[in-house]
């Protein structure tokens, strides 16, 4: 089914969420909401909060309803990024509202349904996680039906042109500045070169460059 979960897996830079948003909008769920929540950079009450909702007083702070990131997706996507750093108390939560389809909000027993899509993305080993006990063998199950991986830029090396020049089209539209590409010599540096930030590195480069171009090419 189109609902199938998927998982993406792949080094930070490889556009990960880029192919997240490119599922949803060719699946039977686009022209609905796709909501995305970066794991790793909450706490885990704020996590669950974000995730879940919360209903006023729930804890301080807290003084009125809030509608969780599950909620906000309701009959569209939910995306996960950097699912392995979540919490284990959260990953139980997560769980048994992947199984049961529906949420509490943090300090209400309600139970909402929900019908959303999950999409994930990680770029840490979970079968690593598992065996060290910090992520669930059963969360893992639940959200890896269909593993995709992005691989990094220096093992897609023949690609490195063909995104230069879409960066540049992008550029020199944004920027008015009528650059057609780089030198021979540039571009065999670009091609040659690691890209330890992968593609968001190389998007970044060429933006630079960009702003430092003189002239039709990027010496």
């Amino acid at each position: 089914s189109l609902d199938t979960p998927v998982m993406i897996l792949g080094p930070s830079g490889t556009g990960k969420e880029m192919v997240a948003m490119a599922l949803h909008e060719t699946g039977n769920r686009s022209g609905k909401p796709f909501v995305k929540v970066n794991c790793a950079a909450l706490s885990e009450h704020i996590l669950e909060s974000e995730l879940f909702g919360h209903v006023k007083g729930a804890y301080t702070g807290a003084d009125s309803d809030r509608v969780g990131r599950f909620e906000a997706a309701h009959k569209g996507t939910i995306f996960l990024d950097e699912i392995g750093d979540i919490p284990l108390p959260v990953q139980v939560k997560l769980l048994r509202v992947l199984e049961e389809k529906t949420i509490q909000r943090v300090g209400s027993n309600k139970s909402i349904p929900i019908d959303a899509r999950i999409i994930t993305a990680t770029h840490k080993n979970l079968e690593a996680l598992i065996r060290e006990g910090k992520f669930r063998e059963d969360l893992f199950f639940r959200i890896n039906v269909f593993p995709l991986t992005c691989p990094s830029l220096s093992e897609r090396k023949d690609d490195i042109t063909l995104l230069i020049q879409h960066f540049i089209t992008v550029q020199a539209e944004k920027t008015g500045k009528n650059i057609l590409g780089f030198t021979p010599e540039a571009m065999r540096l670009m091609v040659t070169y690691p890209w330890p930030g992968n593609i968001r590195e190389l998007r970044n480069t060429v933006e630079y460059a960009f702003v430092l171009a003189r002239g039709k090419s990027i010496g």
